[in-house]
């Protein structure tokens, strides 16, 4: 090895630990902020991002007109301050359904420390994360507003077993797989974020049939067996 091959490898070690110390950093703000997100768009408004933003894959591989479909992604708040996200809407939809509260918020936050307001004779309060409900004996009209906090420095999971789950209820269209769904999130502090959500891949390999052999039925004569030389056979006689 000459001289100046042995020099550049000797840079390239000195120099790789050096690389390899600066990829790691904060629990959010570097490695919840990188684009390395696998399906799914990303988006940002002030120190909230969103990641991974998908429609749950279909069970029958299509959603048709009137469906229900599970919103999974990743919400991030990268502030010192919880956030709230407080609508969802879309043309594509008449709805939303919500199951879960999420994290429970910072003590230090002012939305953990509202107090709670009871509710007026006759009525009912609403349930923490869910649309508020129609008044009784009204016409039951969709809902997207929504109340769920994200405390401060942290990752809220949607869908699948995430921390809270959101329906999207009674599709507008069908929708199949690589298809897009425009959506607007509202937050109460960082603003409107518009993106288009995607409808999500199987996560199980699809299983493949046989594969086709090109090469099959080569070397066969049309009696569907391969000719005997005629020539060679007379060879093997006369000897």
């Amino acid at each position: 090895m000459n001289r100046a091959l042995r020099a550049a490898l000797m840079g390239a070690l000195v120099i790789s630990p050096v690389t390899l110390g600066a990829c790691s950093a904060g629990q959010v703000s570097q490695t919840a902020t990188q684009d390395r997100d696998k399906v799914g768009p990303m988006a940002q408004v002030e120190d909230v991002l969103l990641r991974q933003v998908t429609l749950a894959y279909p069970e029958d591989g299509l959603y048709e007109e009137g469906d229900d479909a599970v919103l999974v992604m990743t919400i991030v708040n990268a502030s010192n301050e919880d956030e709230t996200l407080t609508a969802i809407e879309g043309e594509g939809f008449s709805g939303l359904r919500i199951a879960g509260t999420g994290p429970t918020p910072s003590p230090s936050s002012p939305a953990g420390n509202e107090p709670t307001t009871p509710p007026a004779p006759g009525t009912t309060g609403a349930t923490p994360g869910t649309a508020p409900a129609a008044p009784t004996g009204a016409t039951p009209t969709a809902s997207t507003e929504l109340s769920l906090v994200i405390p401060a420095d942290t990752a809220l999971y949607l869908g699948r077993d995430g921390d809270a789950t959101i329906t999207l209820q009674d599709l507008a269209e069908p929708l199949t797989p690589g298809q897009t769904l425009p959506l607007t999130f509202t937050f109460e502090q960082a603003g409107e974020i518009e993106l288009q959500a995607l409808v999500g891949i199987p996560d199980e390999e699809v299983e493949r049939g046989e594969p086709f052999d090109f090469h099959e039925g080569e070397g066969e004569g049309e009696g569907g067996g391969q000719q005997e030389n005629p020539a060679s056979e007379e060879d093997t006689q006369a000897e």
